[in-house]
Order: C-alpha cells, then sequence, then structure tokens
C-alpha cells in the first residue's frame, strides 16, 4: 500500500526554533530528514534525537573533518547514515542516492573536479540499473550538496553547478534532486525547478516535501 511521505530538508544555515524544544512539535508529522551539507554534527544529532525518525545526509564542502563536541570528537553525526556514494533503500521503500561536496576551488576537503563528479556520478549507475529491474524504477531522491549545472548555481568557480547531475536527472528521473551550497538572500529567488519528471529543490535553511511511496522493506545495495 502507497501512502505520503513526509521529509524534512535541512542544508548551510542552523534555524533557531529548530535547534530547540520546538522542533518536535512543529516537526511531529515528518517521516525522514535529509540533509544537504554544511550543518555542524551537533545539529543533526539533536534534530534526529528531538524526532527520532531516519536522517540521510551528504557532507558540503564546509563540513569539518572532525568536529570537537562536548561529547568527545566527531567524523559523522551519530544516528543518521552517510549517503555519498551510496545508493539506499529506506524502510518506507523510498530508493536514494547521493554525493558529497562542491566543484574544486581550493584545497579544502570535500570538493571536486567535474571529472571526477563525472566517474562518481557512473559509479551510482549498476545500483540504480539494479533498482530498475527489482522495482521498476531507477531512484526517487538524489541528495547532493552542490546544485545541477545552471540549475539555481551561480558563476564563481565556488558556486557552480555539477554537469553530471544533470545527466544523472535527465537519464534516471528520481521525483526529487535535493540540494543545498547556494545562500539564498532574496525573497524572489528560484528555489524549485522542474526537470521533466524530477523536481530540483534548494533545501537551503529548511524545506517540508512530500512523497508517495511503497510499502516495500528496507537493504542496501
Amino acid at each position: 500500500m502507497a501512502g505520503k511521505l513526509h521529509i524534512l530538508g535541512l542544508s548551510d544555515i542552523e534555524i533557531g526554533f529548530i535547534y530547540s524544544p520546538m522542533v518536535a512539535e512543529r516537526f511531529q508529522n515528518i517521516d525522514l530528514i535529509i540533509s544537504c551539507g554544511d550543518l555542524p554534527y551537533y545539529y543533526l544529532e539533536y534534530i534526529v534525537s528531538m524526532l527520532n525518525v531516519p536522517m540521510y545526509y551528504v557532507r558540503g564542502n564546509h563540513a569539518s573533518v572532525v568536529e570537537i563536541t562536548t561529547a568527545g570528537e566527531r567524523t559523522s553525526p551519530w544516528g543518521a547514515t552517510d549517503l555519498h556514494q551510496r545508493v539506499i533503500e529506506d524502510d518506507t521503500g523510498i530508493l536514494l542516492a547521493g554525493l558529497e561536496g562542491s566543484l574544486q576551488y581550493n584545497l579544502g576537503a570535500y570538493q571536486y573536479s567535474q571529472n571526477q563528479y563525472w566517474f562518481k556520478v557512473f559509479r551510482l549507475v549498476p545500483k540504480l540499473i539494479i533498482n530498475k529491474l527489482r522495482f521498476g524504477r531507477y531512484l526517487d531522491i538524489f541528495v547532493s550538496h552542490a546544485p545541477p549545472w545552471h540549475i539555481h548555481d551561480e558563476s564563481d568557480r565556488p558556486h557552480q553547478g555539477i554537469k553530471a547531475f544533470n545527466w544523472l536527472i535527465d537519464v534516471f528521473q528520481p521525483t526529487y534532486a535535493l540540494h543545498g551550497h547556494i545562500h539564498l538572500y532574496r525573497s524572489d529567488a528560484v528555489t524549485v525547478t522542474q526537470v521533466k519528471q524530477t523536481r530540483v529543490v534548494n533545501v537551503f535553511g529548511f524545506k517540508e516535501l512530500e512523497i508517495d511511496t511503497p510499502a516495500t522493506r528496507s537493504r542496501e545495495r
């Protein structure tokens, strides 16, 4: 039986009322959390502990390799699943895949060239084809930090989009392609773009989304 899955997308900036006990009441209907990067691990841990639902994430280009917290060192947020270079079926049956980081512009971590992103996208293809054979579709949600090329991106090199993401969206047509990285300073900024059957969404700050979900059980490819 199918139903509606309620998703909380997050990226780039901490929101005061989310990092507070208010989050449990405000987002009590949320079934799944997706972080598109550049959020501290303690923030993600707090949210997942308060909402008590699955969280999937990719790292942004500003992510710390090691984060020092009152609970000790963190190299990843506890209670969340790293989607980078993975294809996963959630317990709800939703099919997810993700890629971290941004276009390389200095020697920082989690930055890659356009060619490296092509390689990473191609590495996902065999698992996406298996999804198609098993479930009749390739992918439901593609998660990245950087946006696709010329969709919500900017002209400066650090904020240019990724060309391989356009190909992935065009060929595999997930329901959503979620990204962060592009900060929003204007109320009229475009944050949602439809590309064939895929809705590309910038989840800067936070966004609430819905998706139809099949009732199947989870397994990771």
